[in-house]
C-alpha cells in the first residue's frame, strides 16, 4: 500500500481514539454500576475497541516512512498498549478470572475471534538501540566460543568383554546370512514364474484386454467424479482453490514492496539523525547568545520587580522545582513568591505526613473498600490516559490538516526539527544561566541588603533541610571490579545464561473457546483455550518486556507461573517471550543450579550475578523450570542430594529488587504444582496460568499444520476430524512424538501412491498414556486454592446464595 493508504489508516484510528478518549475523560462523571456484569461489559467493550485501534496502529507504524510521523504514531502506540493492560486488569479484578469470553461484544461490533488477537510490534526488535545490538554480538560471540570449547570429545577405543564382542559379531553374521538367503528365495521365485508363463492364446488376450480395460475406464471415471466433486466444493466455498493456496502476484509484489518500505525507513531515520545534530548544533551556534542574553535580562528584571513588590529580594527557585523556568510563566512576582513559599511548607510536611499515613494505610484501605461497594463500581484512574489526550491534540492540531503537497517522498521535514531542538537548547542554556544567576542574586543581596546579612543564610539552611529523610540503603555490588563480557562468560559457561529457542508466539497454535460465554451462562466454568493462553501471555509478558514507556507505567508483574501438564507446551511459551521482546534467558531451574556455586557465599555471589546481568542486558527472562521443586512440601528421597529448595529463601529478596525500570521477567513451569506449598507459590508468582489440554478445535488444528511442518500432505484421506476426536487427553508434545515416528523420510517418498490415514497414528497413540480427566480436575482444584480461584467461588458462591456480588466480596475482604 502507498504512504497516502497508510496515513489515512492513521487518521481512521486516531478518530476512534478520539472518540474513546471523549467517552472516558467525559465532563461529567459516570454513575458508579452497581451491577458487576453490566459494570465488566463496559470494561469487555472499551478493550475490544483499544485492541482495534492498536491493530491498525502497529500496522501504520511498521510501514510509514515519515521520521518524525513515527515518533508521534510511537507514542500513541504505547499509550494504547498501557491502556488495553490497564483494563485487562480491571477485567480480571472485576471477573476474578485471568481469561475472559466476550462473544457477545465481538457480535456487537461484528468482529471475528481473529481480530482479538495481540500481534507482537514488530519495532520490537527491528528498532534496537546500538548498545543493545553491541550486547547482541557479544553474546553470541561468547556462545560460539563455548560451543566450540564444549564440542565433544573424539571417539575413543572403549573397553569391551569377550562375550559382548562375540554377541556383536553373532548379530551381524546372522544379519548377513539373512539378506543373503531372502536374495536366493526373492531369484528362485522369479525362476518358477518365468517356467510356469506359457504361451497365451487369443482367448486369454482378449480376457486381458478386457480387464485393463475395465481398470482403465473405472479409472478415469473416478477421477472425473473427483474433479468435478472438488469444482463443486470450490463454487461453494467449502474447499479452497488450489490457486490461491500458493501466493499470488499481488501478494508477492506487496511482501516485496513491504521490504522496500523498511529499508527505506532505515534510510530516512538514518538522515533524520544526521539533521538533528546539525541542526541543534547551528541553533546553538545562531541562537544560543541570544537566548541566554534574553533569559538574563528576563530574569533580572524579575529581581527588581519582587524587590518593588516585597522590599527584598527573592530565593532562586530550586532545580528540583524546575529552576528559573518557574519565572518564565506568565505570573506576577507576588504570585510567584506565594507559589515558591507554597512549595516550601508542603515539602517541610511531607515527611511529618509519612509517619501518620503508615498508621491510617490500613484503615483508610478498609473504609475505601467499604466505600466503593457501597456506591457500585468505578473505573480505577488511568497513567495512560493523560498522555493519550496529548498525543490526541498533537494530531489533531498539528497532523490532521497539515498540506504534504510537497513532501511527496515523505521526508522529514527541517522546520520542525528546529521547533523541537529549540526548546531542548533553551532547557539547556537554563541549567547554566541558572547558576550564573544564583551567583549574581547572592552579590546583589550582599551588596544591598548588608544590614540584613541573616536572610543571606536561608538557602544554606535550606540545602541543609532537603537532607532530611532516610538514606535507602545500597544493593552492594560484589563484582564491581569485573566487567560485564566476564560475567557474561562465567554465566554462560555455567549453564545460567542459555541461548534461546528460535520459537515464535504465532507458532503456538491453538483455536479460540467458542462456547466460553455459554457455558459461564449456566454455571460452568471453562476451560482455557490455547489460543486464550497465547493472548494473555501477550499481554502479560511480551508487551510491557517490549516497550520501557509501557513497563514502567502499567501494574508490574514480576513473576508469572506456567502450570500445566507436560507436553501442553511450557517451555515453548518461555522461548516465544525471549525471541519475540529480543530478551535473554537466564535459566536458574533446581535441577540446573545443582552443585553450582555451593554454599551461602556462592548462592549470593549466584543470584547477584545473574540479577546484575539481567538488568544491564535487558530485556531478561529468568525461566525456573519445575518451579515446585523449590517449594516442595517434603523433598523426596531421590532429590535430596539435589538440595531443590536451596533459592526458597533468597529468591523472593531479589524479586522484591525488582522495579519499573528493570525489564525482568521471573516465569517459572509447573507440571505439578500440587506437590509444592501452595502460600509460597503464591507468594512467589502474582500471576498464575492454567495451561490444559488442548480442546477439540485446537486438536485439529494442530494435527494438521504439525503434519505439513514434517512434511505430510493432508488430503481427503487423511480423516482430520476422526483423528482430533480419538487424540482427546494427548497434548501437542505427544502429537509431535507420533508425527514424527510416522511421517519419515521414506514415507514421505511414498505419499504420492499411499497418501496418509487417520489409521497410521492410532497405534502410536494407543503407546502413550494420555493426561486424564481425574489430573486436569485435580489440577483445577490446585488453581481454586490460589488467591484468584478463591475470589472466583466466592464470587458464585454470593451469586447462588441470592447475594450481590459486591456485597459478598466485602465480607469476604472483613
Amino acid at each position: 500500500m502507498s504512504q497516502r493508504t497508510y496515513n489515512q489508516l492513521w487518521a481512521e484510528a486516531q478518530l476512534e481514539l478520539s472518540r474513546l478518549l471523549a467517552e472516558e475523560l467525559s465532563d461529567e462523571p459516570r454513575h458508579p454500576e452497581k451491577d458487576r456484569v453490566v459494570f465488566f461489559q463496559r470494561l469487555a467493550m472499551l478493550y475490544v475497541r483499544y485492541i482495534q485501534i492498536y491493530r491498525q496502529l502497529e500496522e501504520v507504524y511498521d510501514q510509514v516512512v515519515h521520521p518524525q510521523k513515527r515518533r508521534v504514531i510511537r507514542g500513541i502506540l504505547e499509550g494504547v498498549m498501557g491502556r488495553v493492560l490497564e483494563l485487562k486488569n480491571e477485567m480480571v479484578e472485576k471477573e476474578f478470572s485471568e481469561y475472559h469470553y466476550m462473544d457477545d461484544v465481538l457480535h456487537d461490533l461484528k468482529l471475528t475471534p481473529k481480530e482479538l488477537e495481540i500481534p507482537v510490534p514488530r519495532f520490537f526488535i527491528s528498532e534496537r538501540s546500538v548498545e543493545q545490538q553491541g550486547q547482541k554480538k557479544m553474546l553470541t560471540e561468547i556462545f560460539k566460543t563455548v560451543e566450540v570449547t564444549e564440542s565433544p570429545e573424539p571417539l575413543t577405543t572403549k573397553d569391551m568383554s569377550q562375550e559382548e564382542a562375540i554377541k556383536i559379531i553373532q548379530l551381524v553374521e546372522r544379519a548377513r546370512q539373512g539378506r543373503l538367503r531372502a536374495k536366493l528365495n526373492s531369484e528362485s521365485r522369479r525362476m518358477n514364474r518365468m517356467q510356469r508363463i506359457k504361451d497365451p492364446g487369443a482367448a486369454a488376450m482378449e480376457l486381458a484386454a478386457v480387464s485393463i480395460q475395465k481398470v482403465w475406464k473405472g479409472y478415469r471415471e473416478r477421477k472425473k467424479a473427483k474433479i468435478a466433486w472438488e469444482e463443486e466444493m470450490i463454487f461453494l466455498g467449502m474447499a479452497m482453490d488450489p490457486k490461491r493456496r500458493v501466493p499470488g502476484p499481488a501478494v508477492i509484489a506487496a511482501r516485496a514492496s513491504e521490504a522496500v518500505t523498511r529499508i527505506k525507513l532505515e534510510e530516512y531515520n538514518a538522515d533524520y539523525q544526521k539533521s538533528s545534530v546539525a541542526v541543534t548544533n547551528q541553533l546553538r551556534d545562531v541562537e544560543g547568545h541570544d537566548m541566554r542574553k534574553a533569559m538574563k535580562d528576563q530574569i533580572r528584571q524579575w529581581f527588581i520587580e519582587c524587590r518593588d513588590a516585597k522590599g527584598s529580594f527573592p530565593d532562586y527557585p530550586d532545580e528540583e522545582g524546575g529552576g528559573s523556568a518557574l519565572i518564565f510563566a506568565e505570573k506576577n512576582p507576588i504570585q510567584m513568591l506565594e507559589e515558591i513559599a507554597a512549595k516550601e511548607v508542603e515539602d517541610a510536611k511531607k515527611p511529618k505526613e509519612k509517619d501518620g499515613k503508615k498508621e491510617k494505610g490500613k484503615k483508610d484501605k478498609k473504609k475505601e473498600i467499604e466505600e466503593e461497594e457501597e456506591a457500585g463500581l468505578k473505573m480505577l484512574p488511568s497513567a495512560f490516559l493523560s498522555d493519550l489526550e496529548v498525543e490526541n491534540k498533537t494530531f489533531d492540531d498539528f497532523w490532521k490538516t497539515r498540506n504534504e503537497s510537497r513532501n511527496f517522498n515523505q521526508r522529514h521535514e527541517v522546520e520542525l526539527i528546529k521547533e523541537e531542538k529549540r526548546k531542548d537548547i533553551e532547557a539547556e542554556i537554563r541549567v547554566q544561566v541558572d547558576e550564573q544567576m544564583r551567583q549574581e542574586l547572592a552579590e546583589w543581596k550582599l551588596a544591598v541588603d548588608k544590614d540584613k546579612g541573616g536572610k543571606t543564610k536561608g538557602n544554606a539552611k535550606k540545602k541543609k533541610g532537603s537532607k532530611s529523610g532516610k538514606k535507602k540503603k545500597k544493593e552492594k555490588d560484589l563484582t564491581a571490579d569485573r566487567t560485564l563480557e566476564s560475567l557474561c562468560q562465567e554465566l554462560v559457561e555455567q549453564g545460567l545464561l542459555k541461548q534461546a529457542n528460535n520459537v515464535r508466539l504465532q507458532e503456538y497454535l491453538g483455536d479460540y473457546n467458542y462456547l466460553g460465554t455459554t457455558l459461564r451462562q449456566n454455571d460452568i466454568e471453562p476451560m482455557p483455550s490455547l489460543s486464550d493462553v497465547r493472548q494473555v501471555l501477550s499481554l502479560y509478558a511480551i508487551l510491557p518486556l517490549g516497550s520501557r514507556a509501557v513497563h514502567e507505567k502499567a501494574t508490574l508483574i514480576k513473576a508469572i507461573l506456567l502450570a500445566g501438564p507436560a507436553g501442553v507446551g511450557k517451555k515453548m511459551l518461555v522461548h516465544a517471550i525471549c525471541q519475540e521482546t529480543g530478551a535473554n534467558l537466564f535459566d536458574l531451574s533446581p535441577l540446573n543450579t545443582a552443585g553450582k556455586y555451593p554454599g551461602k557465599s556462592g548462592l549470593a555471589m549466584m543470584l547477584h550475578m545473574v540479577f546484575k546481568v539481567a538488568r544491564l542486558l535487558q530485556p531478561s527472562v529468568i525461566w525456573i523450570e519445575d518451579t515446585e521443586k523449590m517449594f516442595y512440601k517434603k523433598v523426596p528421597k531421590e532429590e535430596k542430594e539435589l538440595d531443590p529448595k536451596r533459592l526458597k529463601k533468597d529468591l523472593p529478596k531479589f524479586l522484591k529488587l525488582i522495579k519499573g525500570e528493570d525489564r525482568v521477567l521471573i516465569v517459572g513451569t509447573t507440571k505439578d504444582p500440587i506437590s509444592a506449598d501452595i502460600k509460597s507459590l503464591c507468594k512467589m508468582y502474582s500471576k498464575i496460568l492454567l495451561i490444559p489440554r488442548p480442546d477439540y478445535g485446537s486438536r485439529r488444528i494442530l494435527w494438521r499444520q504439525l503434519i505439513r511442518k514434517q512434511g505430510g500432505d493432508v488430503t481427503r484421506a487423511l480423516d482430520l476430524s476422526s483423528l482430533a476426536k480419538i487424540s482427546d487427553g494427548y497434548t501437542p508434545g505427544h502429537m509431535v512424538q507420533v508425527i514424527k515416528s510416522i511421517v519419515t523420510k521414506r514415507r514421505i517418498l511414498q505419499q504420492a501412491r499411499r497418501p496418509l490415514t487417520a489409521a497410521e497414528f492410532v497405534a502410536p497413540l494407543a503407546k502413550i498414556d494420555p493426561v486424564f480427566q481425574e489430573e486436569e480436575e485435580a489440577l483445577k482444584n490446585w488453581y481454586a486454592k490460589t488467591p484468584l480461584g478463591k475470589k472466583r467461588i466466592k464470587a458464585a458462591t454470593g451469586k447462588e446464595e441470592g447475594k450481590p456480588p459486591v456485597k459478598s466480596k466485602s465480607k469476604m475482604k472483613k
